[in-house]
C-alpha cells in the first residue's frame, strides 16, 4: 500500500513538473535581464552606455507587446506554468509598464484569480495594486510606492488609503512592516545617490524606528 502511495505521489510530481513551460520561463528571464539593464536598478546588469535612457522606451515597448501576447495566450503566468521565479519575472516586467496603465489594470485582474488559487504571490499583487492606483490618480493601499525627502534622505509613502490600518493590510498579504520597508528603500536610495548626499554633508540615511 505504501509503495502505491509513493508511486502516486511521484507520478503527481512528474505531472506538475511537466506542466512548467520552460520556454516561456526562459523567455521571461531573458526579458528581465534587459529590463534591469535599461532601468539601471541592478549593478550586475549595468549597461555602461551614455545612451541607456534612449534604449529604455524601445525595450519597454517591445516588452509590452510581448507581455500582451503572453497574457492573451496564458492568462497571468502562475507558479504551475512558469514556476515561482518565472511568475515573479512576469510581474516585475509589468511593474515597469507605467506607460500602459490599462494593460497593468488588465494584468492585475488576471493576477487576482491566480492569487486566490495561491498560484501567484499575494505580495507582488499588493505592489501591482499600488502601482495601478497611483498611476490612475488614486491613493495606494499597501504603501509600496514611495517618494523621498532629499533633505534628510528618507523614504516616504505616496498618498495612502487609511494609513491607520496600513500595517494590518500589509501583514495580510505577507509584507514586512511599513517601517522595515521604508528603511530598506531609504538605504537603497542613499546607496544609489551616496556621492550627491555626501557632497551636501549628509553622511547617512534617516531611518524609522521599527516597532
Amino acid at each position: 500500500m505504501k509503495k502505491i502511495i509513493l508511486i502516486l505521489i511521484f507520478l503527481n510530481n512528474i505531472s506538475v513538473f511537466a506542466q512548467i513551460n520552460t520556454a516561456l520561463k526562459d523567455t521571461l528571464e531573458k526579458m528581465v535581464v534587459w529590463d534591469q539593464k535599461v532601468a539601471g536598478f541592478q549593478p550586475k546588469y549595468a549597461l555602461n552606455d551614455p545612451n541607456r535612457e534612449k534604449f529604455r522606451d524601445s525595450v519597454f515597448t517591445a516588452h509590452h507587446d510581448q507581455l500582451q501576447k503572453i497574457l492573451s495566450k496564458h492568462g497571468y503566468p502562475g507558479f504551475d506554468l512558469v514556476g515561482k521565479e518565472g511568475s515573479h519575472h512576469f510581474w516585475l516586467l509589468v511593474q515597469h509598464m507605467d506607460n500602459w496603465p490599462d494593460f497593468q489594470q488588465k494584468v492585475l485582474k488576471a493576477m487576482k484569480k491566480q492569487v486566490l488559487r495561491k498560484n501567484a504571490s499575494s505580495g507582488n499583487y499588493a505592489y501591482l495594486t499600488d502601482r495601478v492606483r497611483i498611476n490612475s490618480g488614486r491613493n495606494q493601499l499597501y504603501g509600496t510606492q514611495v517618494t523621498y525627502n532629499t533633505d534628510s534622505c528618507q523614504a516616504i509613502p505616496k498618498p495612502t488609503e487609511k494609513p491607520e490600518s496600513l500595517s494590518k493590510r500589509r501583514k495580510e498579504v505577507g509584507l514586512e512592516s511599513i517601517e522595515q520597508y521604508l528603511n530598506l528603500m531609504t538605504e537603497l536610495h542613499f546607496k544609489m545617490n551616496k556621492d550627491n548626499y555626501e557632497k551636501r554633508g549628509i553622511k547617512g540615511p534617516k531611518l524609522y524606528v521599527v516597532k
